[in-house]
C-alpha cells in the first residue's frame, strides 16, 4: 500500500479538532517532523472578545500545528484508516509578546519535533503576524497507545 500524497488529505485527517475548534485555515508545509500554517483569528474563536483573542489561544494553535506533522507521520506509518487520537498538551515554556491577537490577521504557526521516543514529543513552536514574532513555546505532548 503506497501512503497518500499531503494534496488527498484534509485537515480533518490529520487532527481530531472538529468545528470551531479546529483553528488551522492552511498547512503550508509539512513532513515527519516539522509543519507550519496558517490561521486568521475569528469572533467565533474561544475567548473572542471586542479587542480581539488572547494570546493564549497561540498555545492550541501550536498544539495543533504539532498535530498536523505528527498527524502527517501517523498516516504515512500506519495509513488513512489509523485513528486520528489526539495528544495531551503540556506547556513546558510559553511567551507571548502581544496582549490580543487582531482578527482577520494572518498568523504563522511553525511546529518542529525536536525530541521523539514512541508515544512523547517535545515540540519547539513559533508564531508570527507580518514576519513579527509573537510568541515561543515548548510543548510536550503525550499520546495514549492503541491496540491498533
Amino acid at each position: 500500500m503506497n501512503p497518500p500524497s499531503f494534496s488527498d488529505l484534509t485537515l480533518e485527517d490529520l487532527l481530531p479538532q472538529r468545528g470551531d475548534m479546529l483553528l488551522i485555515q492552511e498547512v503550508l508545509e509539512v513532513d515527519r517532523t516539522e509543519a507550519r500554517t496558517l490561521c486568521r483569528p475569528k469572533p467565533s474563536w474561544p475567548m473572542a472578545d471586542a479587542k480581539g483573542v488572547p494570546p493564549l489561544i497561540l498555545i492550541e494553535l501550536a498544539a495543533q500545528t504539532a498535530g498536523v506533522c505528527n498527524g502527517w507521520d501517523r498516516i504515512q506509518n500506519k495509513g488513512t484508516d489509523s485513528d486520528p487520537m489526539g495528544w495531551i498538551v503540556g506547556i513546558k515554556k510559553a511567551e507571548f509578546s502581544i496582549d490580543h491577537l487582531p482578527f482577520a490577521c494572518d498568523i504563522i504557526s511553525w511546529a518542529k519535533n525536536t525530541f521523539c521516543f514512541d508515544n512523547l514529543r517535545e515540540v519547539a513552536c513559533e508564531q508570527h503576524i507580518d514576519g513579527q514574532l509573537i510568541s515561543r513555546m515548548t510543548l510536550q505532548l503525550f499520546q495514549a497507545k492503541t491496540d491498533e
